[in-house]
Order: C-alpha cells, then structure tokens, then sequence
C-alpha cells in the first residue's frame, strides 16, 4: 500500500516512517503542502497533519479532494469536536487525534480501504529466525521449538522491535516511542517488565541482551527470509 505522509515536524516522521515500512506500507513524506497535489495520483493514503507551515491543512484536505478520490486520513493534534468536523467536512475519509498508537492509525487505513472497497495485496511474510525461535513479524507469531507462544500485544511489538533490529541495538528511547507513545519513568519501568516476561515466556533468556545504557539486542545469529 503506498502512503504519503504529508507532516512537517521531523520527530513526528522519523518515528513513524519505519513503523509503518516495518507492517509493509510503501511511505513517501512531505513536510509541506508544496507538492502534495502532484503526488496524491500515485498514492494510496494521505496521511495529513493540519499544522503545515506554508497551508491550513484543512484548506488542503478540500484541495486535495477536489483533484482526488484518494483517502485521505487527518492525523493532527487539533482533537476539538469542531477541529474533527471540520476536518471531516473539508473531504477527509477519517480524524486521529495525536498521540495515538500506530496499530489504531493501521487499523484506520485498513478499515477506510475496505470501506472504499479496496483491498491491499497480503504482505510478504518476514520471518526472523534464532536456532529454534521463529518470530513472524507479518502474521504475529512466535513459534519455540515449533510450539505457538502467546505474547500480549506490547510483548509481541517489544520482541518485533529488537527482532527487526537484526543484531543491532535497539535503543530503549525507539521501543518506549514506539510502544508506549511516552518516554517517562514508568513506561520505562514497564518495559523492564515486559522485557523480563518475554524472557521467561521464550525459555530463552539470552535471546535478548540488554546493553547498559543503550537498549536491546538480539542474542546469537539471525536470519531473515
């Protein structure tokens, strides 16, 4: 599925950048309105921040739907009843309030193309692999020794994040953004909780190395296919 992002604030996209391309999304980025009419034709997804420097990203949204067909999802910090209204009135398909989580923007994407009658080609699968852990981050799925193993949603993300990394670290800081939206003392105890509970449920204590002061790693030699 091909998306552009259309958000001025670098932060915002470098996060979100890679986690969309991790769950199989084409990302192009815009950090302005310049440009947006000539791209909208080659995408699938607008995702669109109002607070754009050089327009009102209500003014766009009209824009864009006045040249377009293309869905088109608000994604703003602007979360007033009259701001979503608003939004929605000048030809958005749908309103998300920052923060929010990535895994509610996906289900977003996904829910605005079946309602259009669209339906994106499956992902390729990627699976990572460690001696007898396989962790399947398109259908997420952890198999042990060929045995399912159930993770809650933020464990399964956690163990995606630091898989994805394939042996380079995975800073703490990228795995709180990422998962907790937050980077403060107590999701930063909770992740210590969830990276404890990953190990036990494993049976595989050292497939995550902690590297002090940094973040996370995956222990022993990965493949990918």
């Amino acid at each position: 599925m091909r998306v552009l992002l259309v958000e001025d604030d670098d932060r915002v996209a470098g996060a979100l950048i890679p986690a969309l391309t991790r769950r199989g999304l084409a990302i192009a980025r815009l950090a302005s309105g310049a440009g947006v009419l000539d791209r909208v034709h080659e995408v699938d997804v607008v995702l669109l921040d109002l607070g754009l420097p050089d327009i009102d990203g209500v003014t766009l949204c009209r824009q864009i739907r006045a040249v377009s067909d293309v869905a088109i999802i608000v994604v703003s910090a602007r979360g007033e009843v009259d701001d979503r209204i608003q939004g929605l009135r000048a030809g958005a398909d749908d309103y998300l309030v920052k923060p929010y989580d990535v895994e509610e923007l996906m289900a977003r994407v996904e829910a605005v193309r079946r309602r259009r009658g669209e339906h994106p080609a499956p992902a390729e699968p990627v699976v990572i692999r460690v001696g007898d852990v396989s962790v399947d981050l398109s259908r997420h799925e952890v198999l042990v020794g060929g045995q399912a193993i159930a993770l809650s949603r933020k464990e399964f993300q956690v163990l995606a994040l630091v898989a994805g990394a394939r042996g380079n670290v995975c800073s703490r800081e990228h795995v709180l953004t990422e998962v907790w939206g937050h980077r403060g003392p107590a999701e930063s105890r909770s992740l210590d909780v969830h990276v404890a509970t990953l190990r036990t449920k494993l049976g595989r204590p050292a497939l995550i190395e902690t590297v002090r002061g940094v973040g996370y790693r995956l222990g022993g030699q990965a493949a990918r296919s």
